[in-house]
Formats: structure tokens, sequence, C-alpha cells
């Protein structure tokens, strides 16, 4: 499909009449939940799912998460663009796409999203969720700064699959105080690629899946909505490329874009009010010019099995 060309997939039919077969004749898709991605984004094809973007923002109901997925399962591909980290809990659902598993979750990320609190679909919790489906066999996060590491907000953490080793953060030291650096073996800029080479050896022969939250970017490489870790997109795009010489890279997305909040029920507001972080509104122009060019630089690595991903 040519550069800029804008596939928009048919309104569905409900599903009792619905008689499509699954098949993953494109390689990649643009799921528009908020406009966070202008339109023909890497010219590729779009499903429009705007409608389904207040329901399922920050936080979801289980019917809605289902709900959603049964009417856009057969229009999606082996890797899919979406809209801001507020839907980030959706790659949850998204996974299953790729087949039964076990596949390897690997998330670059700013937060660990690794909460056990209610409700079931949030995007503070869903990383640790996946492990409860049976598709996942192991959550490697990478990139955590922020607060959620520290006492009293680790206690709050899936502490049973962090003592098991299948839920595994890797947080910037400099981020962190001394004993929570001590605590979470944090990796620091001058070491982190060497383990995360030895990590991707580790995965040798194993199916991954790759999600990228873009709020794992440093402030002046993406506008999100919330707090900016400390990777630049060069350093994704180099640990994807590690990823797939080592293992088989089954697929992946990428969220975390900026775009502005519309919620459709009361708690939703309320909560997502309360747990964001207080940010100017970002002129949309440069957001967006930000945000694109270090797509560009991640999307191909993630996508495109030819040495360098181009």
């Amino acid at each position: 499909m040519g550069q800029g060309s804008i596939l928009h997939f048919p309104v569905p039919s409900p599903p009792s009449t619905r008689k499509r077969e699954k098949v993953f004749d494109l390689n990649a898709v643009h799921l528009n939940l908020d406009d966070a991605w202008e339109k023909g984004v890497l010219g590729l094809p779009e499903r429009d799912a705007r409608d389904w973007g207040p329901r399922l923002r920050y936080i979801a109901r289980k019917k809605d998460v289902k709900a959603f997925y049964r009417e856009v399962e057969h229009d999606l591909a082996p890797f899919v663009l979406y809209g801001s980290g507020d839907f980030h809990h959706l790659a949850g659902e998204l996974l299953r796409r790729i087949g039964p598993g076990p596949v390897t979750l690997v998330s670059f990320d700013n937060h660990p999203d690794w909460d056990v609190r209610p409700p079931y679909w949030a995007c503070g919790g869903w990383a640790a969720r996946t492990l409860a489906t049976g598709r996942v066999e192991r959550v490697s996060v990478w990139g955590c700064g922020n607060f959620e590491l520290r006492f009293p907000s680790r206690l709050f953490a899936d502490r049973a699959a962090l003592r098991r080793g299948t839920l595994q953060v890797n947080a910037w030291a400099e981020r962190q105080p001394p004993a929570v650096q001590t605590r979470f073996d944090c990796m620091t800029r001058e070491n982190w690629r060497g383990r995360f080479e030895q990590f991707a050896k580790g995965l040798a022969g194993r199916d991954v899946y790759v999600t990228v939250d873009m709020d794992c970017l440093r402030a002046e490489e993406a506008v999100t909505n919330w707090e900016n870790g400390l990777f630049a997109a060069e350093d994704v795009a180099w640990a994807v490329g590690a990823l797939r010489a080592n293992a088989k890279i089954v697929g992946g997305d990428v969220c975390g874009a900026y775009s502005p909040q519309a919620y459709a029920r009361s708690f939703q507001r309320l909560a997502g009010k309360w747990d964001h972080p207080k940010i100017a509104e970002p002129d949309d122009a440069k957001a967006r010019r930000i945000n694109r060019q270090s797509l560009e630089t991640i999307w191909p690595a993630l996508t495109d099995p030819s040495p360098g991903g181009a």
C-alpha cells in the first residue's frame, strides 16, 4: 500500500451475522481510538475505532474490552499502532491475535503496569494481568522511572509474580533512591545495553511480543499523557533489533502519543483526573511532529524483519 494511503474498514456487521475469516494479509494497522496520530500516519491502513475510545480509556470494564476485541479482531494485524498510553491495557487483549502462545512479553514503559488492584483492565495493572491468560509465560518491563517502585506504592505490585521471576522490572537507577536501586537491581545509562544484550540472548529461539509505550522516551522525544522516561527512540530501536537478532518477534504494538482525555463514565473521569500528572495541554502540531519523528525510528525496527529494520 502506497505511502499516505488509508484503508477505512467497513462498519462491522453484528456478531451474529458477521462471517469473516481471520487473515493477516496486512503486516501492520493503525487502530484509531483517539486521533492521537494523524490520518495516514506511516501510510498504514486505518481501522476507525474512535467510538470505543471514551469507553476504554484509562480503565475499562471486562465486558467492554471483550466486545471491542470481537468487533475489531478481523481487522487487526501482527503489528498495531494505537493511541494514548491511556489505552495500553488493550495490549493485554490484543495479544490474542498472535495465537495461543506462550510468548515472552517485552514492554518498554516508564511504568511497571504491575498493580493487582481492580479494575481488571487498567493501564496501571495490565501487564501483570497477562500472566493469568496462559498466553504469556514471562513479562519483562524495561525503562521504569516513576514512583511506583517506592514504598508504599510497590505494595500494590504483583509480588508473587516478582518472586517467581515471571514479572521482571528493569528500572533506571538515577530515578530511584538508593534502597530502591538495590531492591530492584536498577540499571544505569552505562550498563543497560549490556544487560539487555544478555537478556535478548537468553530468549534465543523463543516467541516474543513487544509493546512500546512512548512515555518510556525522554521528554524531548515524546509528548504523552504521562511522565516521561529516559530512553531515546534510537535506544528502543536498538533493543528491538537485539531481540529480533535472537528471538522470534511474533507481534507487537506501539502506543503513548498524547491525546485529550475523553471518558464515557464519571468514575473514569474522576480516577483519571486524580491519577494523571498535571501537565499543560501541548501544542498539537509540535507534539505530532515530535511523536512522529520517534515513531519513524522505532516502527521500522519493530515491523521490518530485514537487517536494520529498513
